[in-house]
């Protein structure tokens, strides 16, 4: 039964993507802030056999720890889809208060490379790491500077991980428009229905994970149009 590590899974993206693994027989940890949400999401799975839910922080290096050790002697799959948007609205870069800054990076680019680092000497040779990326990692959306610009750093630490290692599979997955929570706060007020639901996004990189891509940057839209 292959396993992977999902962090931010218990809503969005993440929680999709979990109930398509499960699907598919794997066996998953999965990590959220919300204590009370990634049980209640663990108990939707299903029976719960094959899931173990650890919430926590994962700027907590402690927490780190525990979710890798909790894993095993070995991971499959380690997707790395915990974000945070940084204040909302969303401030110019010019008046981007620091210590909120600090916490944009702190959640979006180091916990990602620090829980790397913990899961690497578990993963044997077509292992994947999947780091969730956005749009806004590659265009200059005003307002965007604090995440845009931590998305992009996370996207050049995958192309040099995917580099520096070339037994492993290291992707930067850009799921596109959600209509997620998140999403929402990127936008207070306005009515984001018609954008998809996370579940839309899964499927493209479900194919990725079972083709022969090599690593790099992989956008779900251009995905669905190659494989349909």
């Amino acid at each position: 039964m292959p396993t992977a590590l999902i962090t931010g899974a218990s809503r969005g993206f993440g929680l999709a993507l979990a109930r398509s693994l499960v699907a598919d027989g794997w066996s998953l940890v999965l990590d959220a802030r919300g204590a009370d949400d990634l049980h209640e999401a663990v108990r939707g799975l299903g029976d719960g056999s094959g899931v173990v839910a650890l919430p926590g922080d994962v700027t907590d290096p402690k927490h780190r720890v525990a979710l890798v050790e909790r894993v095993g002697a070995r991971i499959d799959l380690l997707v790395n889809n915990a974000s945070t948007l940084g204040p909302s609205p969303r401030p110019p870069l010019a008046t981007f208060p620091i210590d909120e800054l600090e916490r944009v990076y702190a959640v979006n680019v180091l916990a990602p490379l620090a829980l790397i680092q913990l899961a690497v000497p578990q993963m044997a040779p077509g292992a994947v790491i999947v780091n969730v990326t956005s749009d806004a990692a590659r265009e200059p959306y005003p307002g965007w500077g604090g995440y845009g610009s931590a998305k992009a750093a996370l996207e050049q630490m995958t192309a040099i991980l995917g580099a520096e290692h070339p037994e492993l599979r290291v992707f930067a997955f850009d799921p596109g428009d959600m209509r997620t929570r998140m999403h929402q706060e990127a936008f207070p007020g306005e009515d984001i229905s018609d954008r998809p639901p996370p579940e839309d996004s899964v499927p493209a990189l479900l194919a990725l994970l079972a083709g022969s891509e090599p690593s790099g940057r992989y956008r779900a839209q251009e995905l669905t149009v190659v494989w349909g």
